[in-house]
């Protein structure tokens, strides 16, 4: 932490000391303009539809705008789009910009930069690809109109265009936007509240943001999520990767840093002891844990096998395992959307009931022969928790189980391998995810069952697909429940991973600070005094 302090103080110095030194009124009044921030983890890829991890996506929503936000009800509202229509039976939508956007480069937002935009990011992800499929033609009749023309009625466009989970929609100029969505863009320029600071980045240490003089808010609306007025009352963000826990609780503890976005849970009840720490569940959506298993290779090729694995879990477990025993941080019961989405429920859950007896039983049954499982597992407390508790578990049911203990960039890089165990593959791995990207099957990519093109895993579910694309035409909420339940049902059959419940979302910051949404973590609205 103290490379990073230094060397922001020697830029600093380096612009005005003199005149700091000189007045300590105006380096209050500086310091209360400032935010530091302790984030999720380092900022290793800018471009947000390069990666779904998280840092990124956060970063996507300080330097772009979006054309639609998430409300605290999860329903889109306009946000770039002044007004938007629809006619011809839902099968052309139209929208309008609002007036007065800038990028960072001082262009002005016009309805190209926008198509642009859409269609790179309809390339990658896989509620953008649903909507493209869907599209007959997207174009830009004018410098503030944006138009779809669809093939059919698709009543989930601006929640596409306006979803908070990984990848988010986010506009960039067009000659940015041109680039091939699998080739990374390194030039941040957006028309977001913030600028970025490529020059002050430190990997694994410090990145940095400013306030962009130009970003005008929308004029109604009230703050939430993603959605309404971005009225920034700070002039500069600083993120500071502090990887050990104990040394983040320090920092913050001693007013070093205003907000950990997401301390670890065993330091919880010691930061609820200070009077100047505020805890609270930020996003109520929380971390959905999941255990990821290889249908390619063998054993989890087999799906009674992944049955008789699932039904030995307990979530209890796991949970505690990551959260501690305090159920106040973590629940259970957990199927396969977030368990405050309309979508869940407590459809086909007898099939997980913890019967170890009866799923070693299957194990017989369904042939395992002793075929090696590679176990893959991460150095983060979380992601090493969950993987300690699933050796545990596979080598009482009699698994020929291997730990392969790596760091989070090996996994990832590791996890696209499809070749057999013995030739540097692997069988399964625990990961997390914010429970919005489980909220429904438009968003949720674990859920897939489209073969080799889904997430690493690769299910095949012919029915699993069948009923996800049910689910986008159906006109009422009542029918999407129901073919959402179906659907978990089929995924207790299928197994695409094996669900290990739910991690709450705690947030810390200093009580000075102010004004912190619900949600993702966001830079707007808060004032720090």
């Amino acid at each position: 932490m103290g490379r990073n302090d230094s060397g922001v103080a020697r830029r600093t110095l380096g612009l005005g000391a003199a005149a700091v030194l000189a007045a300590p009124g105006i380096a209050a009044a500086q310091g209360r303009r400032m935010l530091k921030v302790i984030p999720r983890g380092d900022l290793a890829v800018h471009d947000p539809l390069w990666t779904t991890a998280y840092p990124t996506r956060d970063h996507a929503f300080m330097v772009f705008d979006t054309l639609f936000g998430l409300d605290a009800g999860f329903r889109p509202q306009p946000q770039m789009v002044d007004t938007f229509g629809t006619e011809t039976d839902g099968k052309v939508w139209t929208l309008k910009l609002r007036p007065g956007l800038r990028f960072h480069d001082g262009e002005p937002v016009l309805a190209r930069d926008c198509v642009a935009s859409i269609r790179r990011w309809g390339a990658r992800d896989t509620f953008g690809q649903t909507l493209m499929a869907a599209t007959e033609e997207l174009s830009a009749p004018d410098d503030a109109t944006i138009r779809f023309r669809l093939r059919a009625p698709f009543p989930l466009l601006p929640y596409a265009l306006g979803k908070a989970s990984p990848n988010i929609c986010v506009m960039m100029p067009e000659r940015l936007a041109r680039t091939e969505a699998f080739t990374r863009v390194t030039e941040m320029v957006g028309s977001g509240p913030f600028r970025f600071l490529p020059r002050e980045q430190i990997t694994g240490s410090f990145f940095a943001y400013e306030r962009f003089e130009g970003y005008v808010p929308r004029a109604q609306g009230t703050p939430e999520w993603t959605a309404g007025p971005k009225r920034v009352n700070l002039d500069r963000v600083e993120m500071h990767v502090i990887v050990d826990s104990s040394t983040a609780a320090a920092a913050l503890q001693r007013g070093e840093m205003d907000w950990w976005s997401w301390p670890e849970a065993d330091l919880l009840p010691l930061l609820a002891r200070s009077r100047d720490i505020t805890l609270r569940e930020a996003d109520p959506t929380g971390l959905i844990g999941t255990l990821r298993l290889n249908h390619l290779v063998a054993p989890f090729d087999n799906p009674a096998i992944r049955r008789a694995v699932l039904r030995a879990v307990r979530q209890e477990d796991f949970m505690s395992a990551v959260a501690g025993t305090d159920r106040q941080y973590w629940r259970d019961g957990v199927g396969y959307f977030c368990p405050i989405s309309p979508m869940a429920s407590q459809a086909g859950m007898s099939a997980m009931d913890g019967n170890l007896d009866a799923a070693k039983r299957e194990l017989r049954e369904a042939g395992y022969a002793g075929e090696k499982i590679a176990l893959m597992g991460s150095s983060i407390s979380i992601l090493k928790a969950t993987t300690d508790v699933a050796y545990d578990l596979f080598q009482r049911l009699g698994l020929n189980v291997e730990y392969q203990a790596m760091d989070w960039g090996t996994l990832v890089q590791r996890r696209v391998r499809k070749e057999p165990v013995d030739q540097g593959g692997w069988s399964a791995f625990g990961t997390f995810w914010g429970g919005l990207d489980h909220f429904d099957p438009a968003v949720h990519a674990f859920l897939r069952g489209n073969g080799g093109e889904a997430a690493p895993g690769w299910p095949d579910s012919p029915r699993i697909e069948e009923l996800r694309g049910k689910w986008f035409a159906a006109a009422e909420p009542a029918e999407q429940k129901r073919l959402a339940e179906e659907m978990q049902r089929q995924a207790f059959q299928d197994v695409p991973y094996i669900p290990i419940g739910m991690q709450r979302a705690i947030t810390a910051y200093r009580k000075n600070v102010t004004g912190i949404l619900d949600g993702v973590p966001v830079f707007w609205n808060l004032e720090r005094g």
